[in-house]
């Protein structure tokens, strides 16, 4: 039984699969990683300088300055055959939940709806004084801009949704998160490399409750020698692969 009848296998008898999916799952739609050398965006910058709430307080003119790129490099992408293989797994009971630390929007966009984005997402952007709440399109409208930033209607520049370094998961993301993994039999890693915490530590869960894990990651993870099934081949293949399988 190769590595694709093996998933399909274990999807198949699971009572409350669930799937965690990572940067890994993206990178076919043109989104770069996080880590991989040479290429990935913490490879070219300190995300301690662009990427944390600490920059954004201290100078968000300058955290727009980066941020800018990775916004619009966010928009006009969309979903490749690994997200949208999941959304059919999802529509067919063969995956019951999906919790992504992705802010990138593709699993929604592909269909899948039973999720937690437990990073946030740019689907909106919020005022850390007042509160005001905005969609996508203020930030897109304002970085139409090359030296445009998105600001709210009391002045304040606007933080996008998304969970910087030096910021806790939020509450109720993060808690359904920990209660899908810990009711999971089976959990499906697809392009994490399960070393950002505290998402890193979900599999643990899973295991120690009796479930099986599933890698399918580019790289290798902490997990891989407690897996049922570690493949490294391509997501956009190795998925549709799998939902075809299952009839999906």
């Amino acid at each position: 039984m190769d590595s694709v009848e093996q998933i399909a296998a274990l999807l198949r008898e699971a009572r409350f699969p669930v799937a965690l999916t990572g940067a890994g799952i993206s990178t076919a739609s043109g989104i770069p990683d996080f880590r991989t050398p040479g290429t990935g965006l913490w490879s070219k910058v300190d995300p301690a300088e662009v990427a944390s709430i600490d920059a954004f307080m201290t100078d968000a003119v300058r955290f727009w300055s980066f941020y800018r790129h990775r916004i619009g490099s966010l928009t006009a992408v969309e979903p490749n055959p690994a997200h949208y293989a999941l959304a059919r797994l999802e529509k067919a009971g063969f995956v019951k939940a999906l919790i992504t630390q992705n802010i990138d929007r593709l699993h929604r966009k592909a269909g899948s709806s039973a999720m937690v984005e437990v990073h946030g997402s740019i689907d909106f952007c919020v005022c850390l004084d007042c509160g005001n709440r905005y969609g996508h399109d203020r930030m897109e409208d304002a970085l139409v801009d090359p030296e445009g930033i998105p600001t709210c209607d009391c002045g304040r520049i606007l933080k996008p949704g998304v969970v910087f370094f030096g910021e806790m998961l939020p509450d109720d993301a993060y808690g359904q998160a920990v209660s899908w993994a810990q009711a999971a039999d089976v959990m499906l890693v697809a392009g994490s490399s399960l070393q950002v915490w505290p998402v890193a530590g979900l599999p643990d869960l899973t295991l120690r409750g009796g479930g099986r894990l599933i890698i399918l990651t580019a790289s290798e993870t902490p997990f891989d020698d407690r897996a049922t099934v570690v493949e490294h081949g391509p997501l956009e293949e190795v998925l549709p692969q799998v939902a075809d399988l299952l009839g999906a």
